[in-house]
């Protein structure tokens, strides 16, 4: 086993498995987002508030599951979330907000 560039390899009998060092993600993004805390986020999906901090740092990568539970929460594809690039080549995300109350206009007479 060794470490070649930015990827994790390992030798078996006659192959190389290699898999990425770094997994990105926009949890942090998406929780601001959402208005959630990390605590929040951790009841959603099942796991302690530290798990989230690790993840949004990058010291812990997800299981399937729990990256699919993820972006299941945020209701996203889990692409929107975990990526093998950088977050600065991904798409911003839309996430639809609702219009604070002094910002609902009623089309007669203005402000409501």
């Amino acid at each position: 086993m060794h470490i070649a560039g930015r990827f994790h390899c390992v030798y078996t009998t006659n192959r190389c498995l290699c898999t990425p060092n770094v997994l990105y993600n926009r949890i942090a993004l998406f929780r601001a987002d959402h208005g959630l805390s990390r605590r929040d986020l951790a009841e959603a999906v099942g796991v302690n508030p530290q798990t989230i901090g690790y993840l949004e740092r990058g010291d812990y990568k997800p299981s399937l599951d729990l990256a699919l539970r993820i972006a299941e929460r945020f209701a996203v594809p889990v692409e929107l979330i975990f990526s093998l690039t950088p977050s600065h080549r991904w798409p911003t995300p839309c996430v639809a907000k609702e219009p604070a109350h002094d910002e609902i206009r009623d089309p007669g007479r203005g402000r409501v």
